[in-house]
């Protein structure tokens, strides 16, 4: 039974180390982004059955010979979130991982990423950030403006990778519309807006009412004439006239003006119907207005992440879109990643294969929230690691006192043998 005692307080050391290297690294990593704390598990050793006889009968007991470390586990609990200055720092707040390439994929809570020379997405040791690209970029230019990319399937990620420099093409103006109330006077009015043309020059759009010299009552009828020049007034692209028609009460009834060529590109001429847009009612002008679309061309200002995973880039012409969405990775059993770093993990068997959440229509979605200009700190709390550090060399010693103890009975026994 002595010899039983060595080996009981022998287990308890080598238990009892485990856990003090483990709650080690926890401490020595309170500061690392996205580190997850970990805790460990004993069971007892197998036990050895003690048989006893009294007047009452026969009462079975056993004698167990120490403990073991049965695994770790990692704790799921949210970190404190830090404030940070870049968007591309984010913080998953809930279940997920990010996705970063390597060998094989790896799987991180640190989202303190940023983008390099290259406008890649990378993690600070240079590993690509994996998601969705938007698929509307060509040779440089910016083909479709999204609000929101849809996540690809699990396999199809790829590494988020944008070019450095990139067009916002321009959008030819292709509808004008004006606002003003002409009055019953007479007064001629003129209305002007901007138009841009296909070549990316921003050209003037005039128009001029004039109340029609003969009258077709009830009503009136204004002659209207539409010019586009540049900006300078030296150059006119084209002319056009027609007439507007207003009931007794002043209300648009009709127009003869469309449109108008813009130095090759056509713009519509709205005037609106009724009060919505040209009326001619009793009393004085009012000056008018004017709404276009279209946009100028643009250039890249930087790329940004909002809080829907989504990289946005900026122009400098105050247009935005989408082109690419982060990915947020899923387990059925986050317990059985394989630790590969401080804060990087790896799938197993026991984790099994990652996974996409997805809508009520089978759309895949991040499945949680993200916060940008923020980080996820270590889960590890400061106070508790501390405390059971102190536990731990506490059993330690104890541990240590048994191996000492049944050492000095059997060298006690020896001795009486002698």
């Amino acid at each position: 039974m002595m010899t039983q005692a060595f080996y009981t307080g022998l287990s308890g050391i080598k238990s009892t180390q485990t856990s003090i290297d483990v709650t080690s690294d926890n401490i020595a990593n309170v500061n690392t982004v996205g580190y997850r704390e970990y805790s460990v598990e004993f069971s007892s050793l197998f036990e050895d059955m003690v048989t006893a006889s009294n007047d009452s009968g026969i009462i079975n007991s056993s004698i167990g010979f120490g403990s073991q470390v049965q695994g770790t586990s990692m704790s799921q609990a949210q970190g404190t979130l830090a404030i940070t200055e870049r968007s591309s720092d984010l913080a998953i707040l809930g279940d997920g991982w990010f996705g970063v390439s390597g060998e094989e994929v790896m799987y991180t809570r640190a989202g303190d990423f940023t983008f390099d020379v290259n406008s890649s997405l990378v993690t600070t040791g240079g590993a690509n950030v994996l998601g969705t690209m938007g698929k509307n970029i060509t040779d440089g230019v910016l083909t479709s403006t999204l609000t929101e990319i849809p996540l690809g399937s699990v396999k199809a990620q790829e590494p988020l990778t944008f070019p450095t420099t990139l067009e916002y093409p321009v959008q030819p103006t292709s509808n004008v519309s004006f606002y003003a109330n002409l009055g019953d006077k007479g007064v001629t009015t003129k209305i002007g807006s901007s138009a841009i043309d296909a070549q990316n020059k921003i050209n003037n759009l005039e128009v001029e009412f004039t109340k029609s010299a003969v009258q077709v009552t009830p009503g009136s009828q204004w002659d209207v004439i539409a010019t586009t020049k540049s900006l300078d007034g030296e150059t006119i692209y084209d002319t056009q006239s027609g007439v507007l028609s207003f009931d007794d009460s002043g209300a648009l009834i009709s127009s003869t003006l469309g449109t108008i060529d813009n130095n090759g590109a056509t713009v519509n001429i709205d005037f609106g119907s009724g009060y919505t847009g040209i009326m001619a009612t009793s009393g004085e002008p009012t000056s008018g207005s004017s709404r276009s679309d279209g946009t100028s061309a643009g250039d890249l200002v930087g790329y940004d992440v909002n809080t829907y995973g989504d990289v946005i880039a900026t122009f400098d012409n105050g247009m935005q879109s989408s082109v690419g969405k982060i990915a947020v990775y899923h387990f059925q059993n986050d317990q059985g990643l394989n630790r590969a770093g401080a804060s990087s993990y790896t799938q197993s068997p026991d984790s099994g294969e990652p996974l996409f959440f997805q809508d009520a229509n089978g759309k895949n979605i991040i499945g949680t929230e993200i916060a940008n200009y923020r980080l996820e700190n270590s889960n590890v709390k400061m106070e508790v690691a501390l405390t059971e550090l102190i536990i731990y060399q506490r059993s330690f010693d104890s541990s240590s006192k048994i191996i000492t103890t049944a050492d000095e009975m059997l060298k006690k026994a020896i001795d009486m043998g002698a």
